[in-house]
């Protein structure tokens, strides 16, 4: 993947284990949907920065591998239900949840990902943990709320697109961090200090997905799904605040009335480019991976800070 888990083999595998077992379920269909999901799970990249903010800031311990697991379930319920509020029939190149098993299951097999997620906090009293991670939920809803809202009246500017990521995408990765560090220190300071550096690799993660949808020269062909969803971005929020009044009104012409047509996403596409959006949505991406390492160097230097440096580089330098 890019990125080397070395120093965390042993404790994935334990981490591995303890995710198996906290979604196990009696109801015969539910297991075996709980099993494919099992199956079909990505990169694991929330669970690794919950065990090398834990390691980094002091010791993993079991209640590392509990916080690790319920922020993997709770990962894993919210896109159970994207799945069914996009329509998605595919997910990490696989069928999804909905694909496979319809609205009405796949609403519940959220649910059911969500309440095995409190459950596993609360049967082992983390009480802290548990906070955390029901006010990344809370945030994450706002999130996608707040952008369907401005997608819809195609309202958007810069301050309120960081709001919106803040929320979606960060307040996971950030509650993954503190989380961790939470359950290695009991430290408040050094908690809030990596729910801080969390929140600003999740930001210059979720830019760096953005930038997918416009194609850089890494990253190959561009697939324009957002332009197709009407949700504006940076590069395409930096353009129609640059552009002439004339360009201006054709883009969001387009974006309203001929978002299925290739020719006309592919305009796009072009006009992003050439006004340089995709420039300065880079800079930003690094503006934010930057201030999080800056923050990582403020801890002593250890094998797990090294870890987490690599895998705050691999989340901007990823090809997919």
């Amino acid at each position: 993947m890019g990125f080397s888990t070395d120093i965390i083999t042993e404790e994935l595998k334990i981490f591995d284990r303890v995710f198996r077992e906290s979604v196990k379920s009696n109801v015969p269909l539910l297991d075996r949907i709980m099993k494919y999901v099992v199956k079909t799970k990505g990169k694991q990249l929330r669970p690794m920065f919950v065990l090398l903010s834990a390691k980094m800031a002091g010791q993993i311990s079991t209640a590392t591998y509990r916080a690790a697991s319920l922020v993997e379930l709770l990962h894993t319920a919210t896109l159970v239900h994207d799945d069914v509020v996009d329509e998605s029939q595919e997910r990490r190149g696989f069928f999804s949840v909905y694909a496979l098993w319809k609205t009405k299951v796949s609403v519940l097999v959220g649910d059911y990902l969500l309440a095995k997620g409190m459950l596993l906090a609360l049967d082992h009293d983390d009480y802290p943990v548990l906070q955390i991670l029901s006010r990344a939920i809370k945030q994450m809803s706002e999130g996608e709320l707040q952008q369907m809202e401005r997608s819809r009246s195609l309202d958007m500017d810069e301050a309120s697109y960081f709001s919106i990521i803040q929320g979606k995408t960060a307040s996971l990765l950030a509650s993954a961090c503190s989380a961790g560090a939470w359950t290695a220190t009991q430290d408040a300071l050094v908690t809030e200090k990596m729910r801080q550096f969390g929140e600003w690799v999740g930001i210059a993660f979720q830019i760096k997905d953005d930038l997918f949808d416009y194609g850089t020269d890494d990253v190959g062909k561009p697939t324009g799904n957002d332009i197709k969803e009407k949700k504006l971005t940076l590069p395409l929020i930096y353009t129609l605040q640059k552009v002439d009044r004339s360009t201006k009104r054709e883009l969001i012409y387009i974006i309203k009335n001929q978002n299925r047509i290739k020719a006309k996403v592919d305009r796009i596409i072009t006009l992003v480019k050439e006004s340089g959006g995709i420039a300065y949505t880079e800079q930003k991406m690094f503006e934010y991976r930057d201030k999080a390492l800056a923050l990582l160097a403020e801890f002593p230097e250890s094998p797990s800070r090294s870890a987490l440096n690599e895998l705050v580089r691999y989340t901007t330098d990823r090809k997919k």
